[in-house]
């Protein structure tokens, strides 16, 4: 039964009231790869009365007194991603659809969606206690580049006048909130539990902790921006971590060290909850909600990642350390897959941030957390490193062995460097033979090593070593298969020249990729602080940005050199670059000049089938 989303639904139930509300700029998913779902589930089980008020009309307060006062408070989130990254994409235009909203409409939640939302309820009722959370709030929880408006914004905890930030994936600190609340504790004096932050006046700061320089201070200074960037993250550790202060005027933003990781047995509890694993019926006229398409049948297995990739903001919300459901518990939701009337014999994934991680990258960190400013697999992976897949492949086993299951795909992403270093090459086999859908996604992001160090990841000679096993496996296994590789353009550090090593690098490999992402700087990254400031934050060294749309435009084209949509843009970057020998007519040049009238109009056969494998000279 999914949980009431009106008033009448309330009163079905025989309650007189709700202890929460809990808003959500998403449609009402009641399924667990979708962070509303879980926390509206655990608070279920925790015996508390939820209501859930889904993409509320924001312009007035009516929506918001669907349900009355609660007794306790409201719950707030933009969904499951950020409401400004779901409604611009990286050129900062508006998206003309929303995956989150019934029949993907755009416009059901509006922009800054926690802001707005905790905004409207305090109109409607004063001083009733706001807890915010999700990725929204978390990313957002200390003062931060904000791209969409191009400045520094304060900690999201005071635009949205929310007592409360419950930053991470929230469970174990909604439970503690929860039951002081229930208790009669004032939400004021709720300061102390792990994973939260609150303000206070400066006067009553924790004497003890970490102090970033000021929200005052961070807008006059980039280089203090960027020292504050490097605070944050470096104590996003549950074991090392320290309390962490910013001053905001005569407030102070207070940090609590993270919550530690749900143990083994706490997370198999959490997605054993009784979700209905859908959309809400409501929903069905408009067309379902097309969020779920990829995840219905799909499983978790694992949170957290210490691959740590700069671009990427698991790390600061997820954190670095990995937690994994027992194979008990993954089996029984795959039984549970099949059951459903639906199912067609595809279990879409089994995986998490990382697929392939089921176990901490060390011994050392369990007892001293995960080394601060340090990489696990970057620039080459440590050699403290375990690599180990044999219980994701005990479990990869099981699961395709179960009655109605015909296949197991992994569309997570896969951490070759980390498979690299697996003496056994058995789960690689296993996953070639057993686990692609033709096409393997795999992550290189770019050619360059400097453009590479910035972004945290490992150096392209990973991946050559990588794909050439790939597909002689592919071979053996009597398949034909192909890689396609996610690629960056205008990362951080990413000049000119840095983009036209990566178009020769694709040429020589024969590499055509369909799409190439634009560097997104959003909030909580080390790599949105190196676009701001133009600062590595952890050397204070000056970094090349792309920032202008031309420049951007520049790099973009060269990645896809073959389309002719892109040549004058690719013939100006060589030109500017200086690089003329690559304009002309031998095999080794991206482009034609531009007078040559044998030139063929764009060919999209150059952009399908032609992932790096090993023979595409029929392209």
């Amino acid at each position: 039964m999914f949980l009431p989303v009106t008033a009448q639904e309330v009163k079905d139930r025989g309650w007189d009231e709700v202890d929460f509300v809990y808003v959500t700029g998403d449609a009402y998913v009641d399924h667990p790869s979708f962070g509303a779902a879980i926390i509206t589930r655990v608070m279920e089980a925790e015996g508390y009365r939820v209501a859930v008020l889904a993409q509320p009309e924001w312009k007035t307060t009516d929506d918001f007194k669907r349900f009355g006062r609660p007794k306790l408070g409201f719950m707030v989130s933009s969904g499951n991603i950020d409401s400004m990254v779901a409604h611009y994409t990286a050129a900062k235009k508006h998206r003309s659809q929303d995956a989150y909203s019934p029949g993907k409409v755009m416009g059901l939640r509006p922009d800054r969606a926690v802001i707005v939302y905790c905004n409207k309820i305090r109109e409607a009722y004063g001083n009733v206690p706001i807890i915010i959370g999700g990725l929204e709030a978390s990313l957002r929880r200390f003062a931060h580049y904000d791209y969409w408006d191009d400045k520094i914004r304060k900690s999201i905890l005071f635009d949205s006048q929310a007592d409360l930030i419950s930053y991470g994936m929230g469970e174990n600190q909604t439970i503690e909130i929860c039951r002081r609340l229930s208790n009669g504790e004032d939400i004021s004096t709720i300061t102390d539990v792990l994973g939260t932050c609150y303000s206070c006046d400066v006067h009553d700061t924790p004497l003890y902790g970490a102090e970033c320089p000021s929200y005052e201070n961070v807008c006059k200074s980039k280089k203090e921006y960027a020292i504050s960037c490097r605070i944050e993250q470096d104590e996003q550790d549950h074991i090392r971590g320290k309390l962490i202060k910013q001053r905001h005027g005569n407030r102070m933003l207070v940090q609590n060290p993270p919550m530690p990781p749900l143990t083994q047995e706490e997370m198999d509890w959490v997605y054993s909850l009784n979700y209905e694993r859908t959309y809400h019926p409501m929903y069905e006229e408009m067309g379902g909600v097309p969020a779920i398409e990829e995840v219905e049948f799909s499983i978790t297995h694992n949170r957290g990642c210490f691959g740590a990739c700069n671009f990427c903001s698991i790390a600061f919300h997820q954190g670095r350390s990995i937690t994994t459901r027992s194979k008990q518990s993954i089996v029984d939701e795959a039984k549970l897959l099949t059951q459903k009337p639906n199912f067609k014999g595809y279990i879409h994934d089994i995986g998490g941030p990382t697929a392939n991680f089921r176990r901490t990258s060390c011994l050392v960190q369990l007892e001293k957390g995960l080394c601060k400013g340090k990489k696990c697999l970057a620039p080459v992976p440590c050699k403290a490193l375990e690599a180990d897949h044999t219980e994701y492949l005990d479990i990869l086993r099981t699961v395709r062995e179960l009655p109605k299951v015909k296949k197991v795909f992994i569309r997570s992403g896969i951490r070759y460097d980390y498979m690299l270093r697996d003496k056994d090459d058995t789960f690689f086999r296993e996953l070639v033979k057993y686990h692609v859908s033709g096409q393997l996604k795999v992550a290189p992001e770019h050619c360059s090593a400097a453009v590479l160090d910035k972004m945290g990841k490992p150096h392209i000679e990973a991946y050559i070593e990588f794909s050439k096993k790939y597909f002689q496996l592919s071979d053996d296994a009597g398949k034909e298969q192909y890689l396609v590789p996610y690629l960056m353009s205008s990362h951080p550090g990413s000049t000119l020249k840095d983009a036209i090593e990566l178009a020769t690098f694709l040429k020589k490999r024969h590499i055509r990729p369909e799409q190439v992402q634009d560097f997104y700087p959003t909030p909580g990254t080390i790599s949105t602080c190196m676009f701001y400031t133009e600062l590595d934050p952890y050397t204070l060294k000056e970094v090349y940005v792309a920032k202008t749309p031309h420049d951007k435009a520049l790099q973009r084209a060269l990645l896809q050199y073959y389309d002719d949509r892109n040549r004058d843009l690719v013939e100006e970057a060589l030109r500017k670059a200086g690089r003329f020998d690559l304009i002309g007519y031998s095999d080794k040049c991206l482009v034609r000049p531009k007078s040559h009238p044998q030139r063929k109009q764009n060919n999209s056969s150059y952009g399908g089938n032609n992932y790096g494998k090993k023979k595409t000279s029929k392209h």
